[in-house]
């Protein structure tokens, strides 16, 4: 496997990690603001975890809780437009980029489902 940092996705959910802190800044609704960033954090960390964890089997279940965290933040991105945290546009724009790396972990899931330990 490629190091964390050359993977897509890794380097995706890093993006959308700075995209949310950037548009929560001004959020003083601080346990929204940290779920929404912790569940983006989530995300890139869970994938890193699963890298360095020894097997497919382990793996996989670490990506999978990022697929999850990726459904939390876009749910939440409804929430955050809602409340006017961010335009429509921003919301759209950070809901696409979660569909894009949960498509990636799909991808990674499935390959690593395949493959052999």
């Amino acid at each position: 496997m490629k190091p964390i940092e050359e993977m897509y996705i890794w380097r995706e959910s890093r993006c959308l990690v700075n995209d949310i802190y950037h548009i929560m800044k001004g959020c003083h609704d601080y346990s929204f603001r940290e779920q929404i960033q912790r569940a983006a954090i989530s995300i890139m960390n869970n994938i890193a975890e699963g890298a360095e964890s020894g097997s497919n089997a382990k793996y996989i279940n670490f990506l999978y809780i990022s697929k999850g965290s990726c459904s939390e933040v876009r749910s939440m991105l409804y929430l955050c437009e809602d409340f006017r945290y961010c335009t429509p546009e921003e919301r759209t724009k950070l809901q696409g980029k979660t569909k894009l790396i949960s498509v990636g972990i799909a991808k990674l899931i499935k390959y690593l489902s395949e493959k052999k330990n």
